[in-house]
């Protein structure tokens, strides 16, 4: 079965957007890799770049592997921690 990237990353930050305190920033998915940009809304420095690879995994932009498309809601509270969010 073929990874559809677009579809995930949206859902990836229509789980993001469940936490109270994460903002999406960008949602580029015509870019070349695709991304979603989230941020902490109170924290102008707590912010992430998240890419998914090949293989279904969400990876930010500093190498550290958020989860895969079996579980997008898990690896969006990882990312929401790793943010220092409240939970969904």
């Amino acid at each position: 079965m073929m990874l559809d990237t677009a579809l995930s990353l949206e859902r990836f930050a229509w789980y993001a957007r469940r936490h109270a305190d994460l903002a999406i920033q960008n949602l580029a998915l015509s870019s070349d890799p695709a991304y979603v940009s989230v941020r902490n809304r109170f924290s102008a420095t707590l912010a992430e770049t998240v890419t998914l690879s090949e293989s279904g995994s969400f990876i930010t932009s500093w190498g550290y592997r958020l989860g895969t498309t079996d579980d997008v809601e898990g690896a969006a509270a990882r990312l929401a921690f790793l943010l220092a969010a409240l939970p969904a």
